[in-house]
């Protein structure tokens, strides 16, 4: 014999309440008094009945759910981020969607697939990667929040790390420690990041009449490892190097490890980007710029809340949080 569903009108009974106090006491923003609650979730809980959101949704258009869009989660950093934002999201009364993507660096291919999540919003640790692109999410109607993206629109913010100008600092350190062979290990050219990194980098090193050399990776530790190994084993090499992640930078560093007669910081100064917890440990122990994790969060959280709050203004905004360099060994490289 199948089971007769749980409805709204038998906790109701049971609680002694109208069924539209049901309702309420199940919504984040209704009004209801704490008693009349606390005797519909007893009552709820008894029965072991868990609300229907579909009339809701239908009755209002929003399911009170979050969309958080990811790709590769190879980067502890995404980690960090996405268990902060999950936690800031619940508080604020919503549902987490977590949406997995294919591209790990734009949502430019995954344009289909969000069309057919309904969700309230949208947050993406994916950049924007083109005009084309952010007219499709502009035209979802829903408020849409991509980190370190330099594409925006109607609807759509960005929060994201002062990229340019930590590659220009890393520059003035490189001058200041008079390296005189400076190389940028670059990420995925899509990378939007690592591309205003790479600018801020070479444009600090012209400045000062120092050419930089391009080491190609792909973000990922082998990438770095890779690219570095074959660098030392040419005539020109590096005695500074700026990592576009710290993935790379440790990859790095395990190469320079692996070269006999060649160390850092004695040799090659390395810097990294995420300053994620690898950087600090004792085999590594990479100086790194730290995006502070939490403040771009609060920064996405801050939008979100006022985007929902008044959808019809199609909130377009860039919030640019400033990295902190957190320097150690790596960098330690004598004067």
């Amino acid at each position: 014999m199948t089971k007769r569903l749980i409805t709204s009108v038998d906790v109701a009974r049971l609680a002694g309440v109208s069924q539209s106090a049901v309702s309420r006491a199940f919504s984040s923003t209704a009004s209801i008094s704490p008693e009349t609650k606390e005797r519909v979730l007893r009552a709820a809980e008894t029965l072991n009945y868990r609300p229907n959101r579909i009339p809701s949704i239908m009755l209002t258009g929003r399911s009170g759910m979050i969309g958080i869009i990811v790709g590769g989660l190879q980067n502890p950093l995404y980690g960090t981020a996405l268990e902060q934002l999950s936690a800031g999201i619940r508080d604020a009364g919503f549902q987490v969607l977590l949406v997995q993507v294919i591209d790990s660096v734009t949502l430019d291919t995954a344009i289909d697939q969000l069309a057919g999540y309904r969700v309230d919003a949208l947050i993406t640790a994916l950049a924007i990667g083109s005009e084309k692109t952010a007219v499709a999410l502009s035209a979802l109607g829903i408020p849409i929040i991509a980190f370190n993206s330099p594409l925006t629109g109607p609807g759509i913010s960005s929060v994201r790390s002062n990229n340019r100008e930590s590659g220009r600092l890393v520059a003035r350190m490189m001058v200041a420690k008079k390296i005189e062979r400076p190389f940028w290990l670059a990420g995925p050219p899509r990378n939007a990041a690592s591309q205003a990194r790479k600018a801020g980098f070479f444009e600090g090193c012209a400045e000062n009449n120092l050419s930089v050399t391009t080491l190609d990776g792909d973000d990922s530790y082998q990438s770095g490892f890779d690219a570095v190994t074959k660098a030392l084993t040419e005539e020109y090499r590096p005695d500074g190097l700026f990592c576009s992640n710290d993935l790379m930078g440790c990859g790095a560093l395990d190469a320079l490890r692996d070269r006999p007669g060649y160390s850092c910081p004695d040799d090659v100064m390395v810097v990294g980007y995420d300053n994620i917890p690898q950087s600090a440990w004792q085999g590594y122990r990479l100086s790194s710029f730290d995006q502070r994790a939490d403040a771009l969060v609060a920064a996405a959280l801050d939008i979100l809340t006022r985007s929902l709050a008044s959808p019809e203004d199609r909130h377009s905004e860039t919030c640019v949080i400033k990295a902190d360099l957190v320097l150690r060994r790596s960098t330690e490289k004598p004067v």
